[in-house]
C-alpha cells in the first residue's frame, strides 16, 4: 500500500516537474526525484508522457502555427511555446560557432538576440519591432549549454509594448531585459481601417 501511494506521489511530482519545466530530460528529473532513470522512463510511459525530443516537436509545431510578427526561421533558437500577446518561450543549444574568440563561453549577442526575438515573437502583429531595451547579463552561459527564455508581456500604451524577457541555463538565470515592441505603421493602419469600417456599418 505504502508503495502505491509512493509511486503515485512520484508521479504526481513528474507532472508537476514537467508542467513548471517541459524541457526537463529523464536524467534531470531522476535528479530532483532522488531516483534512477530507468524509473522515470517507465514512469513516463505508465503516464503517456513522450520524451523530451518529441515533447519539443509537437510543442513547437503547435507555437510555429501561432507566429505572425516573424518567420520561423528568423527566431534565434527553437520557439517551444507561444500565446501570443501574453508570453512565450524558446531554447537554444549553443555550439562551439558560438563562442566568444577562444573562450568556451556563448557570445553575449547571440543571448540578447536570443531574448529581442522573443520580445517580438510574443506580440500578435504583422510587423513589429524592438523600439528600446535594458538588459542585464547576471551570468556568463558555456558552449553546450542549452539556454531557455521565456517572454511575458506586461503593460501596453497604444502600440507600444512592454515585455520582460528571462533566459536561463536549468534554474540559473543568466540574462534579465526589459523590452519595448513597438508595432508596426502597417498594423496600425489596420486598426483603424477596421474602426472606420465598423463605424460606417454601425451607421448604416
Amino acid at each position: 500500500m505504502k508503495r502505491s501511494a509512493g509511486k503515485k506521489e512520484r508521479h504526481g511530482r513528474i507532472v508537476k516537474n514537467l508542467e513548471a519545466n517541459p524541457l526537463l530530460t529523464d536524467e534531470e528529473i531522476a535528479g530532483k526525484l532522488g531516483v534512477s532513470v530507468s524509473t522515470i522512463r517507465l514512469d513516463r510511459a505508465l503516464l503517456g508522457i513522450p520524451e523530451v525530443r518529441e515533447r519539443m516537436r509537437s510543442m513547437a509545431s503547435q507555437a510555429g502555427s501561432r507566429l505572425r510578427s516573424l518567420k520561423r526561421d528568423e527566431i534565434i533558437g527553437e520557439l517551444l511555446e507561444l500565446q501570443p500577446d501574453e508570453w512565450a518561450l524558446s531554447t537554444l543549444q549553443t555550439t562551439g560557432d558560438m563562442a566568444f574568440r577562444h573562450t568556451g563561453f556563448v557570445s553575449d549577442h547571440y543571448i540578447y538576440s536570443m531574448a529581442s526575438c522573443l520580445a517580438v515573437a510574443v506580440i500578435e502583429a504583422d510587423m513589429a519591432v524592438t523600439g528600446s531595451a535594458r538588459v542585464r547579463y547576471r551570468h556568463p552561459a558555456k558552449v553546450g549549454e542549452r539556454l531557455v527564455a521565456r517572454a511575458k508581456v506586461g503593460t501596453r500604451k497604444g502600440n507600444k509594448y512592454v515585455v520582460s524577457v528571462r533566459i536561463k541555463v536549468g534554474e540559473r538565470e543568466i540574462f534579465l531585459g526589459r523590452f519595448i515592441t513597438v508595432v508596426g505603421e502597417c498594423d496600425k493602419a489596420s486598426s483603424e481601417n477596421k474602426e472606420e469600417s465598423d463605424t460606417g456599418a454601425s451607421g448604416s
